[in-house]
């Protein structure tokens, strides 16, 4: 039914379902609301909370580690003085949204979608979550868009330590925060080196005896304002939607241009990272040893840090790096490869994710079980042979939401396509037999490695091609036909499909 509603013995459908209800699924329902208002849609979320990432991580000192002029959704100014914010400023942010345009009346709290069926006959997806109080719900919808995110919600990856069960302290992952764990005055040792271990290090090293950052090798690590001067006064002098835009397009040039030169020039951009560590630590630290990478810069994600704080906290001997491998855990702590010993109260696992693939739904089309390890990603957003249905997954080199808002845009624009022509179905294929497959993610980092095998692939070549640049998005997916060649429309209102054989 058109409204959403259902008679008597019917399921419940809608024209879009929406997995998610965190900053891409917020963004989603703002987008279908004013491009295409007719269609009735629903946000579907297995927890009971908007936020998702952003409600999930409580850990200390949890922020963005892109600037908000671009995390920020392209409809919504971000107002506030800091442009690194904190996570709760950040969940303010998307709550209000949700707030402001009547999102969140669309959320259904507490249904976990586990799985989706198309059918062609019914040019419709039967859609099946676990609400929390056991009961399985079924609802139906024209198009599904799944928002929600790229990791497991249920746990965070730890690798398995040696003696770790000896260890008489607190152990902890940083997405499952203890609530009250008290630090003040402990020995920490935090597991990674990554953008979470770079944010709690400072965070708890605040009120913490000591933190020890313990990784096995060294990341990228920038420092950069926590307040962009120039944006506070831009917003003090126009008006809150022409300063954002300027700010956001000056941001993201400037990050496309560092991603170029990070591509071309890799050493020179190296050293000049370190360069900017060791200005920080002095020439007395090992930056060599603590802060210089084997790899390339953006063959792994840069890790940000706001006014220096994790270099301030190294300066003042609250915190410091040891690089080493770990031989096992001991009753008191870590004793490490080189046979030296940490002491800790508190070790945080601060090791990574668990990559979850099409938000964990199960999928079939016309009775086929979906394998999306075969499947090729069509503009990074929806897949061969797959019908009515989207992914929103962001950048890896830019801000998440920069992706998200253009996802969403182009769904919009192939509804209205739909619409206009009267077809109920749009399917990316793939007749080029020179199109090669190649992993979803080009990132050597530890948690896209040890997921990416069962990732959908990229192409060779456009359309299947990821472009991890907004410049060439915004072309591809904001002014580019749809009629490409590649995207089928079909299965006309009132026509009778051929199911598949």
């Amino acid at each position: 039914m058109a409204d959403g509603s259902a008679g008597k013995g019917q399921r419940e459908h809608f024209d879009v379902l929406i997995v998610g209800a965190g900053l891409s699924g917020i963004g989603a329902g703002w987008h279908l609301q004013d491009k295409t208002p007719k269609r009735t849609y629903a946000i579907l979320e297995g927890r009971e909370a908007i936020g998702g990432t952003w409600d999930l991580f409580r850990y200390p000192g949890i922020r963005s580690d892109s600037d908000m002029y671009t995390l920020g959704y392209a409809f919504k100014p971000w107002t506030e003085a800091k442009a690194i914010a904190d996570g709760p400023s950040i969940l303010k942010y998307v709550r209000e949204t949700a707030q402001d345009f009547g999102i969140d009346q669309k959320i259904r709290y507490g249904h976990q979608v586990t799985s989706a069926a198309w059918s062609s006959e019914a040019a419709a997806w039967t859609v099946t979550a676990q609400r929390t109080d056991g009961q399985a719900v079924t609802l139906t919808c024209g198009f599904l868009m799944l928002c929600g995110g790229y990791y497991n919600y249920e746990g965070g990856y730890t690798p398995e330590f040696p003696g770790r069960e000896r260890f008489k302290g607190a152990f902890v992952h940083p997405q499952h925060w203890p609530e009250g764990l008290d630090y003040a005055g402990k020995q920490v040792v935090v597991i990674g080196s990554g953008a979470t271990a770079v944010t709690l290090v400072p965070a708890m090293a605040a009120t913490a005896a000591h933190v020890t950052m313990l990784q096995r090798s060294p990341t990228y690590v920038v420092s950069r304002p926590a307040e962009d001067a120039m944006a506070n006064r831009l917003r003090k002098a126009l008006p809150a939607m022409l300063a954002y835009n300027l700010i956001r397009w000056r941001n993201v040039l400037l990050g496309m241009l560092f991603f170029r030169m990070a591509r071309n020039k890799p050493e020179q951009v190296k050293q000049n990272i370190i360069g900017m560590v060791r200005a920080e630590l002095g020439p007395d630290y090992d930056v060599g040893k603590h802060f210089t990478p084997t790899y390339n810069p953006w063959d792994q994600r840069l890790c940000l840090v706001p006014d220096a704080d994790l270099f301030e906290a190294i300066k003042a001997e609250k915190a410091s790096v040891v690089t080493d491998g770990i031989e096992s855990f001991t009753e008191t702590g870590i004793k490490l490869a080189s046979g030296a010993e940490l002491a800790a109260d508190i070790v945080v696992s601060a090791t990574g994710l668990r990559l979850q693939v099409l938000n964990g739904l199960r999928l079939s089309v016309d009775g086929r079980a979906v394998d999306p390890s075969r499947t090729l990603a069509y503009k990074g957003m929806m897949y061969e042979d797959i019908p009515n249905l989207a992914t929103v997954f962001g950048y890896t080199n830019a801000s998440w939401t920069l992706k998200a808002d253009l996802t969403c845009e182009y769904v919009c624009r192939v509804l209205n396509q739909m619409t206009r022509t009267g077809m109920r179905q749009v399917t990316p294929r793939n007749d080029d037999p020179n199109i090669e497959h190649e992993p979803w993610l080009d990132f050597s980092s530890g948690y896209v490695q040890r997921a990416m095998a069962a990732f959908p692939k990229q192409g060779s070549k456009a359309p299947w091609k990821l472009h991890q640049n907004y410049a060439l998005d915004l072309m591809s997916l904001r002014y580019a036909k749809l009629a490409d060649g590649v995207l089928e429309f079909s299965n006309p209102v009132g026509a009778k499909a051929k199911v598949a054989a």
